[in-house]
């Protein structure tokens, strides 16, 4: 992944950086305490190395290429200049202040991803919030909190939005449990126009909403809420994420990738058409 290509950013070369250097490590065998003891450092910073949570020190990863065995040096060069565009902090380094440390990565990721597919069980997803709907969302999880914070952080969520504005935003395909469309989160008029949106925004060509209906019963997606992100560079692995109440998991080998995408497939099998949909979400906005 280069500098200049589309939908490319800075967390999401983190990522394919710190992947290479875990597949060079596993390569030789070497263990990430022996990582960690060599740029003097613990296995727990090699783990985010990895994960591509933390930035990267020049040295550090030179020193690293030579434990692994990297001595040619057009490949030393490839991955040593990642390492200063990796640095550099993305447009949401501005939010730092209401911006979970955990959800740094997903907003870069995010940023720098083709696909999105996501499925939501308790709310609208952030990225089809109103404007209204997400103030209420945000409230209702921020006791203690003051007004300032809490329109900050809606307008980071509506930040986030405006890559669907650019020529190379992503496509977004959406399953939505009907138990989220159906709480009335804000009120009344919070969730018609809301539900109203969602209708509005299926005109747009990148953008996919299917509904799992209460109708369907027991489905294959019951243990929660997780996207699943895909990038321009094929270098870069898939990552499905999965969000906690104050974590969130990053996962990206493939047999974890492979296992959520079949759940994704199956809960797009078995939820409404986007004509189905529409429909639904018509009948629901009625009813409030």
């Amino acid at each position: 992944m280069t500098q200049n290509q589309p939908g490319s950013g800075p967390t999401a070369l983190r990522i394919l950086l710190g992947s290479q250097l875990r597949k060079l490590r596993e390569a030789k065998n070497v263990t990430r305490e022996e990582a960690g003891h060599l740029i003097r450092g613990s296995e727990s910073k090699i783990s985010r190395m990895e994960l591509g949570r933390v930035g990267f020190k020049e040295r550090d990863v030179a020193d690293l290429l030579t434990l692994y065995g990297v001595v040619d040096q057009q490949a030393r060069s490839a991955v040593l200049d990642l390492v200063a565009t990796a640095n550099e902090p993305g447009w949401w380094h501005r939010f730092n202040d209401v911006l979970p440390t955990w959800f740094q990565a997903y907003v870069g990721l995010e940023e720098a991803a083709a696909r999105i597919r996501t499925y939501e069980v308790q709310f609208v997803p952030g990225l089809l919030q109103t404007k209204e709907y997400a103030r209420a969302v945000v409230t209702a999880g921020a006791a203690g909190i003051g007004a300032e914070e809490i329109a900050r952080r809606v307008d980071l969520r509506l930040e986030r939005q405006r890559m669907f504005d650019r020529p190379d935003g992503p496509v977004f395909w959406a399953v939505i449990d009907e138990a989220a469309l159906r709480r009335p989160i804000g009120g009344a008029e919070v969730m018609r126009a809301q539900i109203e949106h969602l209708i509005d925004l299926m005109r747009q060509p990148n953008i996919t909403i299917q509904i799992m209906p209460f109708s369907f019963g027991g489905h294959s997606a019951e243990g929660g809420a997780f996207s699943i992100l895909r990038f321009p560079d094929s270098d870069l692995p898939d990552v499905v994420y999965v969000e906690q109440l104050a974590s969130a998991l990053y996962l990206d080998k493939r047999e974890d990738v492979d296992r959520y995408t079949e759940v994704m497939e199956r809960l797009c099998a078995v939820s409404t058409t986007p004509d189905e949909t529409i429909e639904l979400l018509r009948t629901i906005a009625e009813e409030f």
